[in-house]
């Protein structure tokens, strides 16, 4: 198979970490949370070898370019509306900021939202968060709006769970999470009923604006995307509608998780639905095998897991205190002061960051070149996603219930 050097263009580099320690580590066995147990045989099944010829989805929407990478920056500290201080964080830069791409997306997307009935009565506040310029931020490789659309509609679907049924909505209820996450996932992953009991279940799905709007994410997806990749959506989702369920117990029972649980919880409901749409946004297919492989997933769950606790500091500033998110539970469980937990969670943040930048190299060493534009996008996902949080309005104002 075609072997890319460690340090390919265009990829992420680690250039302080030892590649033959990083590689010897990804071969290996266990290495950091959620980390997959040791493997006999890490070759023939997974990178280093394919299993059967594999034919290209490729999309000519923007010419994919190498481009030299540096490694991550580190931001400047910001100072949120509470007076915490978020301190510089080891994260790479956007790309490309293209505003009237990000309108174009935005608008769409907010029209969008009216016609399935989504956030009813803060459109207005959805268009101001501008989730567009995040699909625009997160995929550089991608100027087809129409592709940067479909993935902004999985996006909004899933933040309206939140938005809907656990923080925000109207009709907010710990209680229902069990039953509406069912349903959804029945509309994601979709069931048959006997025809006498199927119009029930569609009479349901007619009166709920959040499964409407998964419903058609799903069928627009469905246009660029292969099946296979469709279906790793599925499971993602069904993964984070298990974490909605997860966090439902912590209210329902007004439990405070230990700081090791709510980093699992992290796996389970984090932006790795949005993440995983990189190659199919980018009009090509990581091949199954490598997409699967162990070493492969940890490296990108963990990129995962960067993000969310990224978002847990932006955040900060527009959530209850009551909430939960790391440095909360780490002010509580380490009987520290809540400044002093965003500097431990900042240093929790750029751990994982060396690690996914080490890794990733040694990855694009080991696999195709299909897996090392991947590995790059994800890398481009983080640095997309840490410039929108620093700049939309989601994450920063005052706090308000109301807020998309």
């Amino acid at each position: 198979m075609d072997r890319a050097p460690a340090h390919a263009p265009g990829r992420p580099g680690a250039a302080s970490a030892d590649p033959a320690e990083v590689l010897s580590r990804l071969l290996g066995g266990r290495s950091g949370l959620g980390a997959a147990p040791p493997r006999a045989d890490p070759g023939p099944a997974g990178m280093g070898a394919r299993t059967g010829a594999h034919t290209s989805r490729t999309h000519t929407s923007r010419t994919h370019t190498s481009r030299t990478r540096t490694g991550g920056t580190r931001t400047e500290g910001t100072r949120t509306g509470s007076g915490i201080v978020i301190p510089p964080l080891y994260c790479p830069d956007a790309v490309r900021d293209d505003p009237a791409l990000a309108d174009a997306v935005n608008e769409e997307l907010v029209r969008w939202a009216d016609d399935v009935g989504i956030y009813a009565g803060r459109l207005d506040m959805l268009r101001s968060c501008h989730f567009g310029r995040l699909m625009m931020l997160a995929h550089p490789d991608c100027d087809d709006p129409g592709r940067l659309l479909a993935a902004a509609r999985c996006g909004l679907s899933e933040w309206a769970v939140d938005d809907h049924w656990a923080d925000d909505g109207e009709d907010a209820d710990p209680r229902l999470i069990g039953l509406r996450t069912a349903l959804a996932h029945a509309v994601v992953d979709p069931v048959r009923l006997p025809p006498r009991h199927e119009r029930q279940f569609e009479d349901r799905v007619a009166a709920e604006p959040v499964l409407r709007a998964f419903r058609s994410a799903l069928n627009h997806l469905a246009e660029f995307a292969s099946p296979t990749q469709v279906t790793r959506l599925r499971y993602q989702l069904a993964v984070m509608f298990v974490g909605y369920n997860h966090e439902a117990e912590w209210r329902t029972s007004a439990r405070r998780p230990p700081v090791w649980e709510y980093l699992l919880h992290r796996y389970e409901n984090g932006f790795f639905p949005c993440m995983g749409l990189t190659d199919p946004v980018g009009g090509y297919e990581v091949p199954a095998h490598e997409f699967a492989d162990a070493r492969v997933r940890r490296t990108y769950m963990y990129a995962g897991v960067a993000t969310c606790l990224l978002n847990d500091l932006y955040s900060m500033a527009r959530e209850d205190p009551d909430d939960t998110s790391l440095p909360r539970l780490i002010a509580a469980e380490e009987h520290c002061s809540l400044q002093e937990a965003v500097n431990r969670t900042a240093a929790v943040h750029d751990e994982v960051m060396h690690a996914v930048e080490a890794e990733s190299a040694a990855l694009a060493a080991l696999g195709s070149p299909a897996l090392g534009r991947f590995l790059e996008g994800i890398w481009n996902w983080m640095g997309g996603a840490k410039e929108w949080h620093a700049t939309s309005p989601r994450y920063h104002g005052p706090p308000s219930g109301g807020t998309p």
